[in-house]
């Protein structure tokens, strides 16, 4: 029984994302109702129609969730089913497996999108297309950033391993409190809203309540989106291209 707990205990304290993930959960779900609930509290006429902005955001963050684990569970089944090596014993580039994993990420995401936005409409009489022609780009713009997101855990999966599995699942919940997903960025406190327009999620967010409560359209939220997308989307295809590298020097395989 000793040895046994002896070999748990120094799993997670020798391992910082285990321990990670033990604070992370109670630190995120704490933080990200806060929030919520200082807002629904001192901000109780900000909606016109609360159901149907906040059933929207909630479909747009599936969608982002849903792109951004499904390429992370693409890649983990690789890792699980000891397939990785053969993957590069193949004559296939990086760019091209990452490439089949980003197309294959965008199938599953819309096979669990398709009937949420279905069913909206028959159950809350909501239609997520009241967005418009501009629903295009605010899927596209989170889309990018799921992709950019699971690049970012596969690159931690190669560099730490196994080890880094528990981040795949947590790293949107993460950014949930800076996304601004249910609430203006007004109520973050002020050292957070600067964190927060440094993510392309606050803009698609903020711009979709704002075509939905005021029936307009600010081009430079999109266009901010875009712009940050493009600088992470760049840096998550370098550090994979790194963390590949620094796997392949010290042999790991899995």
């Amino acid at each position: 029984m000793y040895g046994l707990f002896l070999r748990h205990f120094y799993l997670i304290t020798r391992s910082f994302p285990r321990i990670l993930d033990l604070v992370y959960w109670p630190t995120i779900q704490i933080t990200l109702w806060g929030f919520i609930s200082n807002f629904f509290a001192t901000h109780t006429t900000y909606y016109n129609n609360a159901v149907g902005v906040i059933l929207t955001c909630a479909i747009l963050y599936d969608f982002l969730f849903r792109t951004s684990i499904g390429f992370n569970m693409l890649f983990l089944e690789e890792i699980w089913s000891r397939n990785f090596t053969n993957l590069f014993i193949a004559p296939m580039k990086i760019g091209e497996i990452l490439t089949s994993l980003v197309a294959t990420a965008l199938i599953r995401a819309l096979i669990g999108l398709i009937p949420a936005v279905l069913l909206t409409s028959p159950l809350f009489g909501i239609s997520i297309l009241d967005l418009g022609i501009f629903l295009f780009f605010l899927f596209l713009s989170l889309y990018l950033f799921g992709i950019t997101l699971g690049i970012l855990v596969s690159a931690g999966l190669l560099r730490y391993g196994p080890s880094f599995e528990n981040i795949a699942w947590s790293t949107m919940f993460l950014l949930a409190p800076f996304g601004c997903i249910y609430y203006p960025i007004e109520i973050l406190p002020e050292v957070f809203q600067k964190i927060a327009y440094l993510l392309p999620l606050v803009y698609i967010f903020e711009e979709a309540r704002n075509i939905l409560i005021n029936q307009s359209v600010d081009i430079q939220n999109i266009y901010n989106a875009f712009m940050w997308n493009g600088v992470y989307f760049v840096l998550s295809i370098a550090l994979f291209y790194y963390s590949f590298h620094v796997a392949k020097k010290k042999r790991n395989t899995y």
